[in-house]
């Protein structure tokens, strides 16, 4: 019966083999997993099949590397969706179910009623709802609360508002999040079609010969040894670089979380083109500080400012990311969604720009919704309408741009 599962993983990339799999059909047979699994030792532990332990048996015989657990991960959630809310039905219903049952949809003529406030106005009534609220609301138009219109909570409706506790983002309003997320790096390994992306990028490249004299130089031998009269004579030259200089700047979280596969792409096949590659990760906008590994992005900052002067002009600037988000964390003082930051984002862009004159912005966004998103147009505007869709057109047409 787990044919079926068999083929998933295998059309997911995975190097699963039939003798594994008769191995994992072995290992059901015996009962290493299912109702033979010794009793729990609590009452609070179900007994009989639990989804986990055939999840666990089953990464154990099919995945010989941890480096493909992800892609296992998501093949198995693809196949088995909903089987593990129907076999422990003995759990207590989470709250948070109770809590996405009452996110409330309204019409755009519902919406287009609600009162949207401004940025100061948003921020001094919050501290009040924080100072008078005492207890937990569902629906409403005021307090902090699931369900409503009112500008600060999770599930509901609000032109601008203030997100807090809920997973991600629904309508892309949000002006703030209160929530401390975790992020993960890009993977620069991933290799799934990265090869159309690659001659994208090759058009940036330019070469010139550096360092020990270890190439043969064929048509200078021919030459020499033809003027030698036959005599053989080797001639040798430094092997050809790449000599581009990148810096990349990649957006990481919240909206960005639906381009994973794509960026890691272009990530993975920038960092295989160009030997002279500097990176680092930002969230919505650029402000003061980036940061490298997105675990300790906290722990370790790096100052814009130090970036700015650590890379000298000749550097290609590339920024990726879909320039989703309130206009407020562009243009506002204090605008980030995670901290107060003290200058607008517009002015660490223009620094950056004014710095690394030839510079790109990638965008994962589809094109044709980029007239509905207001920061993208003035994302656009700061960038001199330097923006290009993360498609190959889009990228031969930016690469096409920076070589100028």
């Amino acid at each position: 019966m787990l044919i079926d599962f068999f083929y998933t993983l295998r059309s997911a990339k995975l190097p699963v083999s039939v003798k594994e799999y008769l191995t994992l059909l072995e290992a059901l047979k015996v009962g290493v997993v299912g109702p033979n699994t010794p009793e729990p030792e609590s009452d609070d532990e179900p007994t009989g099949y639990k989804i986990e332990d055939f999840y666990y048996l089953s990464r154990t015989t099919l995945v010989k590397d941890e480096k493909h657990y992800d892609k296992f991960d998501r093949a198995f959630a693809a196949y088995f969706k909903g089987v593990e809310t129907s076999a422990e039905f003995t759990k207590d219903i989470p709250l948070e179910w109770l809590r996405k049952n009452l996110e409330l949809e309204l019409s755009p003529e519902e919406r287009a009623k609600i009162e949207k406030m401004g940025w100061d106005e948003l921020m001094e009534t919050l501290k009040k709802r924080f100072e008078e609220q005492k207890e937990r609301h569902e629906g409403g138009s005021k307090w902090i609360g699931t369900g409503g219109t009112s500008p600060f909570g999770a599930y509901g409706q609000n032109p601008q508002g203030i997100r807090i506790g809920q997973d991600k983002s629904r309508n892309k309003s949000a002006v703030k999040v209160w929530d401390q997320r975790a992020y993960k790096d890009y993977d620069d390994t991933q290799e799934l079609g990265t090869r159309n992306i690659k001659v994208a990028l090759r058009r940036l490249r330019k070469f010139a010969r550096e360092g020990h004299e270890d190439e043969l130089d064929l048509d200078g031998t021919i030459k020499c040894t033809a003027a030698n009269a036959g005599y053989l004579d080797l001639k040798m030259v430094p092997e050809r670089h790449n000599n581009v200089k990148v810096l990349l700047l990649m957006d990481v979280g919240g909206t960005m979380d639906e381009h994973i596969q794509r960026v890691e792409e272009l990530f993975s096949a920038t960092k295989t083109e160009f030997k002279h590659l500097e990176f680092y990760y930002f969230h919505n906008c650029v402000y003061d500080f980036m940061w490298k590994n997105n675990r300790r992005r906290f722990a370790e900052k790096f100052p814009t400012w130090d970036i700015i002067r650590k890379y000298n002009k000749d550097y290609k600037l590339i920024f990726i990311g879909d320039a989703t988000m309130s206009p407020y964390e562009i243009l506002q003082p204090g605008g980030s969604v995670e901290y107060n930051n003290e200058e607008a984002g517009v002015e660490w862009l223009q620094r950056l720009t004014s710095a690394f004159p030839k510079f790109a912005w990638i965008n994962p966004e589809p094109q044709g919704v980029w007239q509905y998103r207001q920061s993208i147009g003035v994302i656009q505007q700061i960038v001199n309408q330097r923006m290009f869709p993360l498609t190959l057109k889009g990228l031969e047409e930016a690469m096409r741009l920076l070589t100028k």
